[in-house]
């Protein structure tokens, strides 16, 4: 069995398990094995059940089923997104969320790092 987990996981179960990755990452590699595989997934459960009806050939299953701790990350979309940005600009703070300083702080470097990287840049198409 390939335990896989998203990063975001409490540092223990990232440590237990087999693999750590994105969503893209965690389908990928299901994508990617040959052979019929038991995967167990550390993510959103409609994911993990998206992926398990596009992969019958591999058991794939919730380490959490009941209670999947990012169950509210199938509602995150473009639609909401923009809500949020556009009260954003209107100087309208939505769901503010306030944390320790001792989870502050390991949170921002993560937010820094992940804004320092540059996507590369795409060909004009024609040129």
């Amino acid at each position: 069995m390939r335990v896989i987990v998203h990063p975001e996981c409490p540092m223990p179960v990232v440590d237990a398990a087999d693999e750590s990755g994105s969503t893209d990452y965690i389908r990928r590699a299901i994508e990617a094995a040959e052979e019929p595989t038991t995967f167990a997934i550390g993510t959103e459960i409609n994911l993990v059940q998206r992926l398990a009806a596009e992969h019958p050939q591999h058991t794939i299953f919730c380490l959490d089923p009941v209670v999947c701790p990012c169950s509210t990350m199938y509602r995150i979309h473009p639609g909401y997104l923009a809500g949020v940005l556009e009260s954003l600009l209107a100087g309208e703070v939505l769901n503010r969320i306030t944390v320790g300083p001792d989870v502050a702080e390991p949170a921002r470097t993560a937010l820094e790092r992940m804004l320092a990287v540059r996507p590369a840049t795409r060909p004009t198409p024609g040129r």
